[in-house]
């Protein structure tokens, strides 16, 4: 073995020389590299594309909540049964419409509730259909700000007035599902059509395509209150009630919990406790927990492929150590001492998992640029996370490569060249 004494220079391993023997062996063997690489590839490039798509998502959850949810406020009659087991009148002043609408931040608010038919009733569109045909129609009673802050999308007519509500009028507004199961279609509205509840007439004044609150996505027969107090009485009172009396309130962006707090003592000063108010949660909050359970989960499967990739980058690199044991006999035979072995074999691990964190960060880049304009909204790459990505490459790398070198350092140059 070299030695300076013998006036030989001593051994040494440069870190260029490292390098090249690094990319010497990487090249040699391309289609193993690539398998090798690839699962540092997808733990690399979930780990930017979750982070990344978790940024730029956020503000558009918060958007998409703030247009609806962050505007909803919902105040519940919380009476209870009179002694004798009849329905008390409702909570909500007669005026309740108006008295909201005062408050700072509503731009609509009504009274509404579902109507508790009698068990022989029905609704149907002919007094000759027959009673079982619409049994998935809800009967709806609604004030005419109740109407307007549901927020419906109309296909023909108008939504309920006021005049038709304080004149206690026998006429209906129903969605395009109960108008197609009932035939009436949009155009047969100038001819005034009739919807039959237990034998009771109410004109279709409305077709209504969708809503924003209430009814969405609910096959729907909506009546004005006054009509509803008149024809089948006074709501079912209490908390957990399927047929209580209920205020839906729209608000502007960030009015809600302002109004929230507003709300019952402007509608019932002698006893606000009797309403109970719900209020939307805040859309920061909600964003911040959609967030991080979404980061959390992606980023479990992007360590899940982050230890994949390190054990492929292991599993290779031991092979590799087998394969060459006739390399590293010779090597060291020459002169190179156990940290040269071990250095060689570290750079070779290292520059895998360099080259794996380079294409992944790449391709989660990629992925959350393609996806934000798909969707037509602003990527959100931040530099903390998307620079050092690579450096996580080269972690995984050298830390899979670790046992491997060891062994190929601790081969012995007469046991290697023997297996020569």
């Amino acid at each position: 073995m070299a030695s300076p004494a013998a006036g030989l220079p001593a051994p040494r391993l440069t870190a260029r020389d490292a390098a090249t023997e690094a990319v010497a062996g990487i090249v040699q063997r391309p289609g193993r590299t690539a398998a090798t690489m690839l699962g540092t590839v997808l733990g690399v490039g979930a780990f930017v594309a979750v982070l990344g798509l978790t940024a730029t998502s956020a503000g558009q959850i918060s958007r998409q909540f703030t247009l609806l949810e962050d505007t909803t406020v919902t105040v519940e009659d919380n009476g209870s049964l009179t002694p004798l087991g009849t329905n008390p009148p409702i909570a909500f002043p007669a005026d309740a419409d108006q008295v909201a609408d005062h408050i700072d931040g509503v731009t609509a608010a009504g009274v509404w509730w579902p109507v508790a038919l009698p068990q022989d009733s029905s609704i149907t569109g002919s007094l000759a259909l027959s009673a079982t045909a619409d049994q998935a129609v809800t009967l709806l009673a609604a004030s005419p700000g109740a109407v307007k802050a549901m927020g419906l999308s109309m296909a023909a007519g108008s939504p309920l007035s006021t005049y038709e509500n304080d004149t206690a009028q026998h006429v209906a507004v129903i969605d395009t599902t109960t108008a197609a199961t009932l035939g009436i279609s949009p155009a047969r509205l100038p001819s005034h059509p009739a919807v039959f509840v237990g034998g009771i007439a109410y004109t279709v004044v409305g077709i209504y395509r969708t809503a924003q609150r209430v009814v969405t996505g609910e096959a729907a027969m909506l009546i004005p209150a006054n009509t509803a107090l008149a024809d089948y009485g006074n709501p079912q009172p209490g908390i957990g009630s399927q047929d209580e009396a209920q205020m839906v309130v729209a608000t502007r962006t960030g009015a809600a919990q302002q109004v929230a707090r507003q709300i019952a003592a402007a509608e019932l000063p002698a006893d606000p406790d009797r309403l109970v108010v719900t209020a939307p949660p805040s859309p920061q909050t909600l964003q911040s927990q959609v967030s991080g359970d979404l980061a959390g989960l992606f980023l479990m499967l992007a360590l899940i492929s982050l230890l994949i990739g390190a054990v492929g980058i292991a599993n290779t690199t031991l092979v590799a150590v087998l394969e060459r044991t006739e390399e590293i006999g010779l090597r060291r035979a020459l002169g190179a001492r156990p940290r040269h072995i071990a250095a060689q074999f570290l750079a070779e691990s290292a520059t895998l998992g360099t080259l794996g964190g380079l294409t992944g960060t790449c391709i989660g880049v990629a992925i959350v640029v393609i996806f934000a304009a798909a969707q037509d909204w602003t990527a959100v790459l931040s530099p903390a996370y998307t620079l050092p990505a690579p450096l996580i490459g080269s972690l995984v790398g050298l830390l899979a490569g670790a046992y491997p070198a060891l062994r190929a350092a601790r081969t012995s140059p007469l046991a290697a060249l023997r297996h020569a």
